[in-house]
């Protein structure tokens, strides 16, 4: 019997150059050479949902990494050198943000550190949920809006913050560029000092040290260097309660800024651009006209007199026409109250949170003793505070022009209808006839305002008129406001003026009356972001260079043996202070395994150990020690868990119909005793594949851990060892089969699965109390080509 169970097996269109398992469901995310990401299902391969490309966020996926919770999936773009978190539930993004370098490489690790403090605050309410009433859900029925914000039944928002445990989404792109943020969403440190593209990276879980693999290639046609770093972040883990509490906030503050913003959009959208059509026919009536009367003078005739020109007459009942007012009418007023509404509850709620959060991280900042290393610093904080204010007072002069725009257009409309309604001799209803003194003089003000030619306005609007003045707030410009509110005669106004001190106090918020509401809010955005960059910035400072090894280079030879995925891979031991490295060197048309281990704490007697690991002859378990018994290759291997390599091998000599092979090898199997006091001694002029003759070599024969591919050009492979599963894929990228590993334990296998079944049916995703953060990469050229897959059928996540 084969020592692993196939249970599915697929034929894709499009070739697949990500695969990443999910930590906690037996879901695994794909990316394909179109830009796609789908989410897979282990049952027969199934496909849950696909999310395909789009202009917006981007269309060529470098890199995949799952939240330890398996709740989000993060992928990183590098047309659009965007990062996207997607929900697991729904092919939907719910989070996204831009980077400086394109993205090789992504890693998203929890940490598993406690202390009575972190334990405190994990168990603690947080504050903010009973002080601050709940944020409203953004309206469905506009297109901007994100769902995170509009979802009735679930709170997707705190789906997005997640648990408060603290985890870390660790960013490399090239030219050295690492970045960490915390919970995924906002950055708290900027690394430097590291040299090339980032190939491989893994944070230890107790947040000490973060290993890093680059590629450093001098020029086009020199073979790239592989080398591997070693950097101290001991400033995290020595405040890491610290860091918690503050990358919470972080990502408080990054997630209003989101609400906000997309409140924004929907007020932009509610706002119609039907509500310019009175601005250009009065311009093209002023154009059109004979006469030398001005049009404040003509409206203000008909007012007073009841006559209109012949030219008004046909303005109004020819081009406007009765039937057009009242509609102009309507969606003024539907507009007008959709853009009140979403100003008084999102806009001011998400305002009001958001100056809680800074003024509780302000307070943070003043504890020098704790934060004050971490870079947090009160005055920029003030400064954040300080913008906000004047987001919320231009909020406030909108919801004040609206009011009066609202009123204005109510007493025009009401007026213009009945006189056009006495041109065309039709009934006026008696309680339409009536207009006092006080309506009289409230019309003549509005045209008295709003009537009055300005020719300096066509230059920049190409109008004459700017009687509707809602929608040059909400304009993304940074030109000033073409009618800003008139202050003229307004005490407070005069009050200040004339005070030397009061107007330059900081408990006043600057006023920007030139300006629109659009430019007030990304003014907020950009004072913020510079107050929460210093602690990225002084944390990145801190991280320092402990090793740096220099492993092999590149072969230049298209046609020779590829090393493993030109790239090794990072293993963090979650009971132990190790870090594994794995990485293949060609020798002698075999590819060995070689496995680097680096303690993290320096108390350890053994701080460097390395085997290289090559497979016998044990398909027909024929082994000669006088002959060569070195038969199989390596293509591709990842750690299963923490004592287990999962390898896909070759025969050294390839020929027709031999089949690849998927195997386990256990780390116990190679390891011993001797091993555990054997310390290589690093001469740091050479790299390590030019002193392969002194690692010592380790020849195995698998027993029964093994199974043949059969008609499958195996070339790589993904594992997850806490769902005890694997996904093999050819050469081409587009033939994948997927594997039940540990088949052994039959019985359990399918109680485990009858019980997450029963929990997803219940509405509750299937916990583990462990989580693993195996994030895999695959590249390679594309080879034979394969029938297209069969149509498949999308399946919702519950079974």
């Amino acid at each position: 019997m084969p020592a692993f169970r196939q249970v599915g097996e697929k034929q894709l269109p499009q070739e697949i150059v990500f695969m990443a398992w999910s930590p906690k469901r037996d879901l695994i995310a794909l990316a394909n050479r179109a830009g796609e990401v789908l989410l897979h299902r282990l049952a027969n391969f199934q496909r849950v949902w696909s999310l395909p490309p789009n202009e917006n966020t981007g269309k060529e996926v470098t890199a995949l990494a799952w939240r330890p919770d398996g709740k989000i999936l993060a992928f990183g773009l590098t047309d659009t050198k965007r990062i996207i978190l997607c929900d697991v539930e729904k092919p939907e993004s719910l989070h996204s943000f831009s980077v400086d370098s394109s993205i090789t490489y992504m890693h998203w690790m929890e940490v598993t550190e406690e202390s009575t403090v972190l334990t405190s605050f994990y168990n603690a309410e947080d504050e903010s949920n009973l002080l601050l009433p709940k944020l409203p859900a953004l309206p469905k029925n506009y297109s901007t809006t994100a769902k995170i914000f509009s979802e009735e039944k679930s709170d997707e928002i705190m789906k997005l913050l997640g648990d408060v445990r603290l985890n870390a989404l660790v960013l490399g792109g090239s030219s050295g560029f690492i970045e960490i943020y915390a919970y995924g969403m906002f950055k708290i440190a900027t690394v430097t000092g590291v040299a090339g593209s980032c190939r491989g990276l893994c944070l230890s879980s107790d947040l000490k040290s973060l290993s890093v693999i680059t590629e450093i290639q001098d020029s086009s046609d020199s073979a790239a260097e592989i080398t591997y770093f070693q950097l101290d972040t001991s400033l995290l883990s020595s405040y890491l309660p610290e860091v918690t509490r503050m990358a919470r906030k972080f990502t408080h503050i990054s997630t209003l800024l989101q609400y906000i913003k997309l409140s924004l959009a929907c007020m932009c959208e509610a706002w119609e651009e039907i509500l310019m059509q009175m601005d250009s026919r009065l311009t093209k009536f002023v154009q059109e006209k004979n006469t030398t009367t001005s049009v404040q003078d003509e409206f203000m005739q008909l007012l007073l007199w009841g006559k209109a020109s012949l030219e008004l007459q046909a303005l109004l009942m020819n081009q406007l026409t009765v039937k057009g007012l009242k509609k102009l009418g309507q969606s003024i007023e539907s507009s007008y109250s959709s853009i009140q509404k979403l100003v008084i509850s999102h806009l001011q709620s998400g305002s009001e949170a958001l100056l809680y959060h800074l003024s509780e991280l302000k307070g943070m900042a003043l504890w020098k003793q704790k934060y004050e290393s971490l870079g947090l610093d009160a005055s920029g904080i003030e400064e954040a505070i300080t913008a906000v204010g004047s987001f919320i007072l231009k909020a406030n002069e909108l919801l004040q022009v609206i009011d009066s725009s609202m009123k204005n257009f109510k007493a025009f409309f009401r007026w213009l209808y009945v006189a056009m309604l006495r041109m065309s001799e039709d009934h006026v209803l008696p309680e339409l006839n009536k207009m006092t003194q006080k309506d009289i003089t409230f019309v003549a003000d509005f045209l008295t305002e709003h009537f009055n030619e300005a020719p300096e306005l066509y230059n920049r609007k190409g109008k004459y008129f700017n009687v509707e003045r809602v929608g040059q707030y909400l304009k993304d410009e940074d030109d000033d406001l073409v009618s800003p509110p008139n202050t003229e005669g307004n005490q407070w106004f005069n009050f200040l003026k004339d005070s030397t001190h009061i107007k330059e106090s900081p408990l006043l918020f600057p006023y920007y009356p030139e300006k629109s509401l659009h430019f007030v809010k990304r003014q907020m955005e950009e004072v913020i972001d510079q107050c929460l960059q210093k602690p990225a910035d002084i944390i990145g400072k801190s991280v320092h260079q402990a090793v740096c090894v220099s492993l092999y280079k590149t072969s230049q030879s298209e046609d020779s043996t590829p090393q493993l995925f030109k790239l090794p891979f990072l293993w963090n031991d979650k009971t132990s202070n190790i870090h594994y490295v794995l990485f293949t060197i060609l020798e002698n048309s075999v590819s060995k395994i070689y496995i680097l281990r680096r303690h993290t704490d320096t108390s350890r007697s053994v701080s460097n150990g390395i085997l290289a690991v090559e497979f016998g002859s044990f398909l027909n378990n024929s082994i000669n020690d006088s002959s060569d018994s070195r038969c199989y290759s390596c293509l591709d291997a990842h750690f299963y868990d923490d004592e287990t390599v999962t390898v896909v091998l070759k025969e050294s000599v390839e020929q027709e119909g031999k089949e690849r092979v998927l195997a386990q090898l256990p780390l116990s199997s190679i390891y011993t005793d001797e091993d555990q006091d054997r310390e290589l001694i690093w001469d740091s002029t050479k790299r390590l594949d030019e002193q392969r003759g002194e690692i010592l070599t380790r020849t195995v024969f698998l027993e029964n851990q093994w199974r043949v591919l059969e008609n499958m050009k195996a070339q790589y492979v993904s594992v997850n060892g806490i769902r005890k599963v694997s996904c093999v894929l050819s050469s081409n990228l587009r033939h994948v089969r997927v594997f039940e590993m540990d088949v052994e334990d039959d019985g359990e296998v399918e109680e485990e699965e009858e019980e997450e079944a029963t929990q997803i049916a219940a509405g509750e995703p299937s916990e583990i109390n462990q989580s693993a953060d195996n994030q895999d990469n695959v590249c390679g050229a594309s080879a034979e080509e394969l029938p297209d897959e069969t149509e498949e059928h999308e399946s919702s996540l519950d079974p």
